[in-house]
Parts: C-alpha cells; structure tokens; sequence
C-alpha cells in the first residue's frame, strides 16, 4: 500500500497530517491509527461501516458493481467451475491447488471429519428442543477441550491442524445437532464421499435405511457451501478477528462467530424468508402482499429480496437461481405451496418496474432458503449451514490475522455520554 498521499483533519487551534493509503481494490483509507496520540480525539462510527479495522488479501466486494472477489477471482466463476473445498484451499492458502495439492487437501478433510466419540456424551447433555444453534456454539467451544493438541496459536503447524478439523468436523457436528433435536442415531461420516454428499448422508441417513445422495442435490449443497464461505468484513468475521486479537485458541474464536452469526439479523435471513413466503400462503395473496411491500406505511418487507451490501444485483444469485430450478425440477413443487408462492414471487418481482427501478432483486438467501426447504431441511437448521459453510472464511482470516505482525489486541472507543464525577452519597441519605 503506498502511503505518499495525506488528508489534513483541522479543528479548533489544531492541524493533524492523517496518511491516506491507496488499496489494489476499493476507496482509499484514510489511517487514523495515531489520530488520538497526536490530536486527543477519537471518532465516532456507529457499526464501523466506514472504518477499516483490518488489512486484509482474502475477500473484496464491490456493493455498486455487484462484485465479490475471493483472492481475485469472481464468486459466479468459483460456484460454476469450482467446487466448495477447492475454493477452502483459494481461501486458505492464497492460490487455486494443482491437481495434486487439491487431492491432498481433499484427504486430509476427508480424514478429520469423525468427532470424538466422546463428544457424543457431549450432546445428550442438550434438550430434545434446543435449537441447532444453540448446540453448535457450545460444542465448537467444547472442541479446545478435546482437541488440546491444536490451540496453540503460535505454533503454525497446530493452527494448520486446527483449520484442517474445523473445516472437515463442522458438517458433522451440524448434521449430529439435527439429528439430536429429531430424535434419531447419529450417521457417522463416510469418506469415500464428497464433503456435501457426506454432510446430507448424515442429515438423512437412517440405521434401517440408507440414504444415497441425488447428484443434483449434493451439488446444489455444494454451491451453497460456496456461495456462503466468505464474505469479508461482516459482523461474524469481524467477531471472530475480535475474539482472536486476544489470543483467544480458534474453536473459541469459531464459537465466538457462530454465536454472531446466530443472530437474526446477520445468519436468519433465509430463516425469515421461508417464514414469509409461508406467512404468503398461496401463490393468489401474492398481489396483496407486493402492494403492502410498496406501501411506505406497512411495515411489511419482501424478505430476500435486495441487499445491505449490494447495490445492485447479489453476484451469487444467479448461480444459486440456477440450483434452485435445478433441484425444483428434480423434487418438482405441485404440492409444496410454499414454492409455488416462492415461484411465482420471484417472477412477479422481477418483472414489476418497482422492484426493478430500486433493484430489489431476489438475492442469495432468497433462492438457497427455497433448496434447503425443497430438500427437506427445517428452518431451524438454515444457519448451522450457514455456520458450517462461513467456518473456512473465519479460519482463513483468523490465520491472515495471527500471522500479521501488526496483530493487536481490539480495543474500540466510545463516545461517552454518562455522568461525569460524583461522589457517592451513603444510603440513608439518598
């Protein structure tokens, strides 16, 4: 980053020289890192959505352009010529594998996707009726317990080994979380299958059946997992990069993004948009609906459609829209209502001048929602997925930060509006 320009911050009697660095992708950052020091002050940026708070080479969107970038290489390319542990590998270590790295990469995960058998006993320690969330926070945090030989984070070979078993044991510790809230045995994992078609073997599997994964639908997962692997600074990385800045080992930083990640805000959205498409009912209340969407009065909001970030249209729909016809076609939607309506909004939407001229098109959680629904997935497993798909982008800039040697511990300022000083007052003279 080259740091020749400055930004010049005046205010009452002083004058502060701020180093403006110029990024390969993006607006330039002006660098306050000294801007207490030199002129007593802070700044004030509720939710950081205009401050940098790390140096990053991993992932890079581009919200007006509807652009996402993972090491230089655009996501509908990795999700239609890729597959989800190549891309693992790009996100990790930088570059796409040969041919010989990527089978290595492969074996190893393959490998290390068993749990400890004693993290069974770990589970029935849950309710029934926990939600899958709930379970997998705990035990990704437990996993520091069992896996001691891996949290030492100054010693590279044990952070390696720590992303290896984060990467391969996630799906099966999700796919133990359903299992345990439904009721039936958990299915071990199989290694002479792909990673999706393991993980949905263990969802669906049964002891007195077994379960063999249609092509289409493991890649369908497959693309969910890669659509989902990273999305740069969101506020779950950004929880994990905090927990990490303390030196704290990774399955706690993990836990740390999982539990984030948990919120409705940030991981349910595809959650929210089933519950919408549900609360629609029939494919008939749709123009009621739309009308209420358009009424600045009605509180009522079209979920999965727009997003936060992109301004334009989301880069990892259209890959996913292809999916979900893909696997409508297969299962087919006759008498599923919820994917009629699902269906029939997408075309309304995308059609009406209203959604068109704001750009409210559907987005990534809109059509991967509608799959996870088709494929037989509760809602309330839409976020473990989620959570096991984002762990390799939490890991990859977990590591990124441990080995930069400007690593700090995170300590954000406040803008303090309390009392000032008083001294205490004794109770019987309150």
């Amino acid at each position: 980053m080259a740091d020749s320009k400055t930004a010049t911050l005046t205010f009452d009697d002083k004058s502060i020289e701020l180093p403006v660095r110029s990024p390969s992708a993006g607006p330039e950052v002006i660098d306050i890192g000294k801007l207490y020091a030199q002129g007593g002050v802070f700044t004030h940026d509720p939710g950081f959505t205009s401050t940098s708070s790390c140096e990053s080479e991993i992932t890079f969107i581009d919200g007006d352009k509807g652009e996402l970038l993972h090491r230089g290489y655009p996501i509908d390319q990795l999700a239609a010529k890729s597959h989800y542990l190549e891309v693992c590998y790009l996100l990790l270590y930088g570059e796409l594998p040969t041919a010989a790295q990527l089978e290595d990469f492969e074996a190893r995960v393959t490998n290390h996707t068993m749990v400890h058998e004693q993290m069974h006993n770990f589970f029935r320690g849950f309710r029934r009726d926990a939600h899958p969330m709930a379970t997998m926070v705990g035990v990704v945090g437990a996993m520091s317990a069992f896996y001691h030989d891996s949290t030492d984070i100054s010693d590279p070979w044990q952070r390696e080994v720590a992303s290896i078993r984060l990467i391969a044991k996630l799906p099966t510790i999700a796919a133990m979380a359903y299992k345990y809230s439904i009721g039936q045995p958990f299915v071990y994992p199989r290694n002479d299958l792909d990673y999706a078609s393991n993980f949905l073997r263990m969802c669906f599997a049964v002891p007195a059946e077994e379960y063999i994964p249609d092509p289409i639908l493991s890649r369908a997962m497959d693309r969910i997992f890669t659509l989902h692997a990273d999305h740069e600074q969101n506020a779950s990385t950004s929880t994990v990069r905090l927990a990490g800045s303390s030196g704290a080992n990774p399955f706690a930083c993990i836990a740390a993004g999982i539990a984030c990640l948990w919120g409705p805000a940030h991981g349910g959205a595809n959650q929210a948009c089933l519950e919408m498409l549900r609360e629609i009912g029939t494919p008939d209340q749709i123009p009621e609906y739309i009308a209420r969407a358009k009424d600045k009065d009605d509180p009522f909001r079209l979920m999965g459609f727009g997003h936060r970030v992109y301004k334009n249209f989301d880069p990892r729909a259209k890959v996913m829209k292809e999916s979900a016809d893909e696997v409508l076609d297969l299962l087919g939607v006759e008498n599923n209502p919820t994917l009629q309506v699902a269906k029939e909004l997408e075309r309304v939407a995308l059609e009406d001048s209203y959604f068109v001229d704001k750009k409210l098109y559907p987005n990534v959680d809109f059509y991967s929602g509608i799959i996870l629904d088709a494929m037989g997935f509760p809602t309330a497993m839409f976020t473990p997925i989620f959570a096991l798909s984002r762990t390799v982008g939490w890991i990859s800039q977990w590591k990124e930060m441990i080995a930069d040697p400007k690593n700090k511990i995170g300590r954000p300022r406040q803008l303090y509006t309390g009392a000032t000083y008083r001294d205490y007052v004794d109770i019987e003279n309150r």
